[in-house]
């Protein structure tokens, strides 16, 4: 059995490659509108590179994806796959990197709680409601800031994007909470279905490729397969399943509430953005909300008492994990539910 300070050092070090990749799937989806290629080219690395790698485990998970429900399978495909990464290039193109690391991981818990709170009657803590609120204030200085300013309205549509995305996302975080399947057959479900749809669009079209058209392969398309393919498609959520369990599921998705810190830090010397005074107050806001709704307060003890008085509580909404963690969970388990082997 190994030592804590070993598990410590291993959660650490596996978180801090997960907030990496969670960071560099912001700034990577900006620097789309920068770059010669488009959202289609990126998406077929995205989702293309990932199949490649897993691809000793296709059948397996082919198998495995059979008995599960249609309407979780949609969850998973649409939640993280083409519809988000679209959105994501969209909200990125009209905004920031930044925007981008903030809004769409802050506003996740706002939409998971009420999604919950919609399909399943689930009511959020007091606590919760507090946390919501900042990140609703939050999101809603980030915003103004835009509109308020001379020339405004970019960031103020980017941001509205971004926010769908955010909801897509959480349709996403609930279907992994549902699904019965492994985090290989998950990635799978995601990565399948929307590389074959991107196929269809960039031959058909609907999407536009300089792939397509026979645009030579150069540096910027190698880095993005690395973020968006190995990073974002594999790396993260293996990255987040070992912090996960070294760590615990609180302190990992506190931890990960770093990566839009890390945007903002990186988008100046590698994107030359420029973050206001009030966007970065609205993203404390955001952060502080996103923190305080992850965090799981100490309960004073009480003294036991008999079966028959004890009047059960609802349940808490339970935590949303984070963008671009595709397979928020350990090996053999997928939001807390037992994996079939």
């Amino acid at each position: 059995m190994r030592s804590l300070p070993t598990r410590l050092g291993t959660g650490l070090l596996a978180m801090a490659l997960t907030v990496l990749v969670w960071a560099s799937f912001a700034l990577s989806v900006r620097a789309i509108a920068t770059s010669a290629w488009t959202p289609a080219d990126v998406a077929l690395l995205r989702f293309g590179v990932p199949l490649l790698v897993l691809a000793p485990w296709l059948p397996r998970s082919l198998r495995r994806l059979r008995g599960e429900r249609p309407a979780v399978l949609a969850a998973l495909a649409v939640g993280a796959g083409l519809p988000f990464f679209l959105l994501c290039a969209a909200g990125g193109a009209l905004s920031s990197a930044t925007l981008t690391g903030l809004v769409v991981p802050g506003s996740v818990p706002l939409f998971v709680t009420a999604l919950a709170a919609l399909l399943w009657q689930t009511r959020p803590s007091r606590r919760q409601l507090l946390a919501l609120a900042g990140v609703v204030v939050g999101i809603a200085v980030i915003a103004g800031t835009d509109l308020l300013a001379p020339g405004a309205g970019g960031h103020a549509v980017g941001t509205a994007v971004l926010l769908a995305a955010g909801l897509v996302w959480s349709v996403y975080t609930l279907g992994l909470r549902a699904t019965r399947v492994d985090p290989v057959a998950a990635a799978v479900a995601v990565c399948l279905p929307s590389f074959a749809l991107t196929l269809l669009a960039v031959t058909t079209g609907l999407l536009p490729s300089q792939l397509h058209r026979g645009a030579p392969v150069d540096g910027t398309l190698l880095v993005f397969a690395l973020v968006q393919g190995l990073g974002v498609g594999v790396l993260a959520g293996l990255a987040y399943a070992v912090a996960i369990r070294e760590l615990g599921a609180p302190r990992a998705a506190t931890l990960g509430a770093l990566s839009p810190v890390l945007v903002a830090v990186s988008a100046a010397p590698l994107l030359g953005e420029r973050v206001d005074a009030l966007v970065l107050v609205g993203g404390v806001l955001v952060v502080a909300g996103v923190l305080a709704f992850h965090a799981r307060p100490a309960r004073p003890a009480t003294p036991a008492r008999p079966a028959s008085h004890v009047n059960p509580e609802p349940p808490e909404v339970v935590d949303a994990p984070l963008p671009a963690a595709p397979v928020p969970a350990r090996p053999g388990l997928v939001a807390g539910r037992a994996g079939r082997r």
